[in-house]
């Protein structure tokens, strides 16, 4: 399973997803443009000492990363979806999409998937707008490692 990061804004968003993904052994995938550098020192503070175990890579573009990853299954996370995150049954070679904090995966990049496929994470009031990227991927990723029985 990867973790993808499309267009990233907020190094310490990144760099907690990073740590995330090194406890989980969850290789993290970056697609370009960042909004930072990956050295960055923001990012490796908040990856703290865990950076180093993160099995990471950077795509020039989303078909860079389909290309060489190969991925099963492709779900989507946006607060657009239809289906909830707990409705899509994850596969071990899937891959779980995030986009950037600022604009997610904007309507042209949705567009181009069935909807079946872009799941939502409820939000039950009308005055928060979205989740932080980082608590989004958590919870994507251990309902996605729950189903697959990753953590008995």
């Amino acid at each position: 399973m990867d973790i993808v990061l499309v267009e990233p804004q907020i190094p310490q968003n990144t760099g907690s997803i990073a740590r995330t993904c090194a406890a989980t052994d969850t290789p993290l995938h970056l697609v370009e443009p960042l909004g930072f550098e990956i050295t960055e020192k923001a990012v490796r503070r908040a990856g703290l000492d865990y950076w180093p175990f993160v099995k990471l890579a950077q795509h020039k573009s989303w078909e860079d990363y389909t290309q060489q990853a190969q991925p099963k299954n492709v779900w989507l996370f946006s607060k657009f979806g239809q289906r909830l995150y707990t409705e899509a049954t994850f596969g071990p070679h899937d891959a779980l999409v995030f986009g950037s904090e600022t604009k997610g995966l904007g309507e042209k990049f949705l567009s181009s998937f069935p909807a079946s496929q872009i799941l939502r994470i409820p939000i039950v009031t009308d005055y928060v707008r979205s989740l932080n990227l980082s608590n989004a991927v958590a919870i994507a990723l251990y309902e996605a490692r729950r189903q697959l029985g990753l953590d008995r």
